[in-house]
């Protein structure tokens, strides 16, 4: 007489049946005793055999990785057991953050079964949907991330504004962390990142960082900055955290400046285009740079509103850019993924806006237009294996869907069946629960032969990217 039992694995999606006598389960009285929450028969999927099972089962038991009682929820022990038996194939990838990234990473880890684990306090977050496990927690708490890292291999994020001190922690204990925590703590302040570009002789535009508005208006006199960007040194994001200025208004009245806390001041550096370069490393220290691509940004939310590959700008421009992103990573010595956005002086000088350690709005379109995509990239980091190839199938672009500036509350896309109506139009949806104002809600990817096909159909899409309140 046989007993089955339903298993669901969410980040393949996958069904399946496992089939166990009740001799089996009567013969085991401790995993009689643990049955109900630990689910362990599921391995069946992995070992092959329902007696194969049981041997593994008993071992765990005996090593104490799993508690003899049923002391352990469900979920903790579903993920215990799957991190043990996935590493005969892969290692279970945690990830701090369960926004849009980390859900368009997973879709990529599930194609070769890949199980991942989030951290995230939103029940809703998308990145839920897929993860093999979803903690609900803080990413900036440390005993939050110290659970996730009990039942994964490795550990990445997927935003910067985490407790890297917890990482920096888990790093001296041993647990294996990419990007390199010490990264995180440079990219998290900008006023560290900036002296890190000129500690390295990094390119970017000139800057002073002070510790209130008002010694930014007294180091303010020492420069010949006429306009200026002040940015917060902390918690800034997407544009927040930004404000432009012109230099007497900063000299008069100080208190205009809406940042509060540490600033990072910068010359305003009047330019061409904003352009950027993805470089990937792998943990033997090999590099792979993708083709630079040309930005276009809402001048209210200060979005990428529309990007485009290859960018257009000169060859020797475009590999000077991948010259510096290569050395940007060479000085970081990580592996991982690094975003590198650049500024296009009028005088052609390229100069480093900012860097971040992690899969970028800016390289969203290299998962249909190019033979790897940032995310395979990550997953292939992450995993020890060798780099993919960076090479565009075609010229490609894409637009951000964001919120309207007015309104909040459950939407749609309001033209979604005329957009997959195109050729060569790839439309991504979050699946977050609301718009806010200038939220990202998904992005649209075009694809074409030309340049001139590819320019003609981002015009048609971009008049049907309407997010309408319902």
């Amino acid at each position: 007489m046989t007993r089955a039992y339903l298993i669901r694995r969410s980040p393949t999606g996958i069904q399946h049946y496992s089939l166990f006598t009740k001799r089996c389960f009567a013969s085991l009285d401790r995993l009689r005793r643990v049955s109900h929450s630990f689910m362990g028969i599921f391995l069946h999927q992995y070992i092959g055999t329902p007696s194969g099972s049981v041997k593994y089962i008993k071992m765990l038991l005996r090593s104490g990785k799993i508690p003899s009682d049923s002391s352990m929820d469900r979920g903790d022990c579903l993920s215990l057991c799957m991190m043990e038996t996935s590493k005969k194939n892969f290692p279970v990838i945690g990830i701090i953050g369960g926004g849009q990234l980390g859900k368009m990473f997973i879709q990529k880890a599930s194609q070769w079964s890949v199980p991942v684990n989030i951290l995230d306090k939103d029940e809703h977050c998308p990145s839920g949907v897929l993860a093999n496990r979803h903690l609900l927690g803080s990413i900036t708490n440390g005993d939050d991330i110290q659970q996730l890292a009990d039942i994964s291999d490795v550990l990445t994020w997927e935003i910067e504004h985490i407790d890297v001190d917890k990482l920096i922690e888990l790093k001296a204990q041993g647990k294996t962390i990419i990007p390199d925590p010490d990264i995180l703590k440079i990219i998290q302040d900008k006023g560290r990142q900036k002296n890190f570009y000129q500690q390295h002789q990094i390119p970017t535009a000139p800057f002073f960082v002070a510790k209130d508005k008002y010694q930014a208006a007294e180091m303010l006199v020492k420069t010949g900055f006429r306009k200026m960007a002040v940015k917060a040194c902390t918690g800034g994001y997407d544009g927040k955290g930004v404000f432009i200025t012109e230099r007497p208004g900063v000299l008069e009245k100080p208190d205009i400046i809406p940042v509060g806390g540490g600033l990072m001041v910068e010359e305003f550096v009047p330019c061409k285009t904003e352009i950027a370069v993805l470089v990937a490393r792998n943990q033997k220290g090999e590099m792979a740079v993708y083709p630079a691509i040309e930005m276009e940004f809402d001048p209210v939310s200060n979005l990428v509103s529309f990007l485009k590959s290859p960018a257009n700008i000169p060859y020797h421009l475009e590999v000077r850019a991948e010259q510096i992103a290569l050395q940007c990573a060479s000085a970081f010595n990580s592996p991982g993924l690094l975003a590198v956005e650049f500024f296009l002086s009028e005088e052609n000088e390229l100069l480093v806006n900012e860097i971040a350690p992690r899969p970028h709005n800016s390289a969203h379109h290299t998962i249909e237009g190019f033979f790897t995509s940032q995310y395979e990239q990550l997953l292939r980091v992450l995993l020890g294996m060798p780099l993919g190839a960076t090479h565009l199938k075609m010229p490609c672009s894409m637009v951000n869907l964001v919120g309207p500036e007015t309104g909040s509350g459950r939407y749609r896309l309001r033209y979604f069946n005329e957009l997959n109506a195109l050729p060569g139009v790839y439309v991504h949806l979050y699946g977050k629960e609301e718009s806010k104002p200038n939220r990202k809600l998904g992005h649209i990817t075009m694809v074409q032969p030309s340049m001139e096909k590819l320019l003609e159909i981002t015009q048609k899409v971009r008049t049907l990217t309407e997010i309408e309140i319902i």
